[in-house]
């Protein structure tokens, strides 16, 4: 018998899908990676603050996971938990304002997109805030506007700098001109901080767009950006419409934003709370921790 006929024999014995006698893995142990399409344990994810090991792609994070890789352990104390967003307009596109508040709070678990309180980094005393993009796409309405007013102002009057971390759509149309006057009032409260001469720094996580991007988020010190967010104003097929023409091929990420000096700097999540730290101690912060 000829040795090729031997392997063909052989082969017959081969399972027709071997996929089939692979070993099944149990769900929630591994993450597959949207960046470069390599399995991740979760485990793994979660020590690394959901960035890929492999390709560093920034996982989404909810806003209490933002403030959890962020702050001190066991250090924030969150405030103005309770504020619920209401339905002036009496809403409806497909459905109804009140319904998509409904799925939210039942999705996230929280009352509105923003999640605020004090906490410390490395034994400093600050002001945080963090927002959600899965509630209503992070955006800001009348509550979101209030809690961040009330942040800026605690931080304010207790001499504290202020963090706050972007992920949003912009401004909630459900809520009209109410949400419009939120840009407004949030800046004006960030003025006042920054004439006290307090440091803001301002944390541009994908993606941040629209009224937030109008206000508040770049009204900052120092603006960080984590690698490849979505920031600008509108998007790209508006602008391109308006302006008609061909955008660059990279615009509107944060690397296009660093080179044209819209952004301070771009810093991997998992540097982010060892970079702010060190930000602090060089604009000389009161408020550690003895």
């Amino acid at each position: 018998m000829p040795i090729g006929e031997w392997f063909k024999k052989q082969d017959k014995r081969l399972p027709e899908n071997p996929t089939l006698e692979k070993r099944a893995v149990p769900d929630g142990v591994w993450e597959k990676c949207p960046g470069c399409g390599e399995p991740i344990f979760i485990k793994e994810l979660e020590k690394n603050s959901k960035v890929c090991p492999k390709c560093d792609f920034h996982f989404p994070l909810s806003a209490y996971e933002r403030v959890h890789y962020l702050v001190d352990a066991s250090s924030f104390d969150e405030l103005w938990a309770n504020l619920c967003p209401e339905d002036p307009l009496c809403f409806v596109a497909g459905k109804s304002y009140t319904d998509s508040i409904s799925a939210a709070k039942a999705k996230t678990g929280m009352n509105d997109a923003l999640v605020c309180g004090r906490a410390q980094i490395d034994g400093r005393n600050v002001a945080v805030a963090a927002m959600d993009f899965r509630f209503i796409g992070g955006s800001m309405g009348s509550v979101v506007g209030e809690k961040i007013a009330r942040i800026t102002e605690l931080a304010t009057d207790e001499d504290r700098p202020l963090i706050i971390v972007s992920s949003s759509g912009g401004a909630r149309m459900q809520e009209g001109m109410i949400s419009l006057m939120q840009m407004a009032k949030t800046s004006a409260a960030i003025a006042h901080h920054s004439r006290r001469g307090l440091p803001y720094i301002s944390v541009l996580a994908h993606p941040t767009s629209g009224g937030v991007t109008a206000s508040f988020a770049t009204l900052a010190d120092i603006i960080i950006a984590e690698p490849n967010a979505f920031i600008g104003f509108t998007g790209p097929r508006v602008i391109e419409q308006t302006i008609k023409q061909k955008l660059p091929k990279n615009f509107q990420t944060a690397e296009f934003n660093l080179d044209h000096g819209m952004i301070d700097m771009i810093v991997n999540r998992v540097d982010m709370k060892r970079t702010i730290s060190r930000l602090l101690d060089y604009l000389d912060v009161n408020g550690v921790v003895g």
